[in-house]
């Protein structure tokens, strides 16, 4: 096997022409949104644009449409907040609007490689998946990218919330035929070597912000490493489990 790691949307897309499956990880909070909502039946549209737009394309695609998570209410409880969406009703069909989980989503999904969302609740999974399938040859690697954040001026922001996600998938996809890169080496080495990952997602900038914005508990359910079995797969433009 072998296995490259990267950092966002423009890694994503020069690395997945040539990958046969890319991983991405946006652990606050896309990729952890989307495994609870595959994991209850629903099948997740990635949208990048949280504007006017995103309304009427989830008309068109027969789906709710998440909004903000302080826009939520009783008659749309629908939002990117993974606690909100594990008490609401399960739609058929949901479109997630993320400036940085869906674009990531769509840029690996530009080259023609499978694209598959991980985060620390089903790290293992994804892994076991993979391995299984025989995925990551020396002519069509396997890309793990991290979501990370934005600056102000749309500037990637490395987030370590994303890195110990793309660390833990690397970290279960090591063994004696695996070929990492450095930088896949690296991400692995930091997740294995962090004695509390739980602290430290309550604790890095994203997890303090969540708190700050009022919601911590979609901090916590992130937080429940190895938590699901479910491995969401984008298959004609929407995320569902794999088969």
């Amino acid at each position: 096997m072998t296995v490259s790691f990267g950092w966002g949307p423009v890694e994503a897309r020069v690395l997945a022409p040539a990958a046969a499956c890319v991983v991405v990880v946006d652990v606050l909070s896309f990729t952890t949104t989307v495994g609870v909502a595959v994991e209850r039946g629903t099948a997740v549209l990635p949208y990048r644009r949280r504007d006017a737009t995103a309304a009427a394309y989830a008309r068109e695609k027969g789906a709710v449409l998440a909004v903000g998570r302080r826009e939520a209410d009783e008659a749309h409880p629908w939002t990117l907040s993974p606690a909100a969406l594990r008490a609401a009703p399960a739609p058929d069909r949901l479109l997630l609007p993320s400036p940085n989980g869906s674009t990531l989503a769509a840029e690996a999904a530009s080259g023609g490689a499978l694209v598959v969302a991980a985060s620390l609740r089903n790290h293992s999974a994804v892994a076991r998946r993979l391995t299984d399938r025989g995925y990551g040859t020396a002519a069509r690697p396997l890309a793990v990218i991290a979501s990370g954040e934005r600056w102000p001026d749309g500037s990637l922001r490395p987030a370590l919330e994303d890195l110990l996600g793309a660390g833990a998938v690397l970290a279960a996809l090591g063994g004696p035929h695996t070929r990492m890169t450095p930088e896949a080496t690296a991400a692995a080495t930091l997740w294995a070597a962090t004695e509390d990952p739980v602290a430290a997602l309550h604790g890095c900038d994203s997890g303090r912000e969540l708190y700050e914005y009022g919601f911590p508990q979609d901090v916590a359910v992130a937080a429940e490493i190895d938590g699901s079995t479910v491995v969401p797969v984008l298959v004609d433009g929407a995320f569902q489990e794999a088969r």
